[in-house]
């Protein structure tokens, strides 16, 4: 099984502030649905919270202190290892999609990273951790520049690790 992170970053590595998203960019929306829709999701309770419900079309997995919590449309567990032995047996990718503490967590267990890199720096709370460029190397990259509906310019990477 491949584990894999999704996620846009800021060039600060901000990803978020007051449980919220720092920008609008509905080509990064699209990009995220075309990699995760039909898959396993996982993600900690305050990304859930934000999202103020479940994503349709995929099954999607909360991690939390508070393993009593229920949550419909989702399942409850207490970590990443969890959620990870959940999908095991019938999963061929599996995406972790936030928050910061999450991806931390996460990130000696990943094999790869669907990486937006929005070309501003933001005031965030939340931050994506450090990408060690020794053990990773970009395999695919598409740049888009800002226009009418896109502030920022970004690009969209794929990192697999070495």
């Amino acid at each position: 099984m491949i584990v894999a992170m999704v996620v846009a970053i800021a060039e600060n590595h901000a990803i978020g502030k007051d449980n919220q998203l720092l920008w609008h960019l509905p080509k990064d929306l699209k990009h995220f649905k075309q990699i995760t829709a039909g898959h396993t999701i996982i993600m900690g309770r305050k990304t859930f919270d934000s999202m103020g419900k479940p994503l349709p079309n995929r099954r999607n997995i909360v991690i939390t202190r508070n393993t009593e919590l229920e949550l419909p449309g989702a399942e409850v567990v207490g970590s990443v290892q969890e959620a990870l032995a959940l999908c095991a047996s019938d999963e061929e990718e599996v995406y972790i999609i936030g928050g910061g503490e999450i991806y931390k967590m996460a990130m000696p267990l990943t094999d790869k990273i669907y990486l937006t890199v929005v070309q501003h720096s933001f005031d965030g709370d939340a931050f994506f951790p450090e990408i060690e460029p020794g053990e990773w190397k970009e395999t695919a990259s598409e740049s888009h520049s800002p226009d009418e509906k896109h502030q920022y310019g970004f690009t969209f990477s794929t990192l697999e690790r070495r």
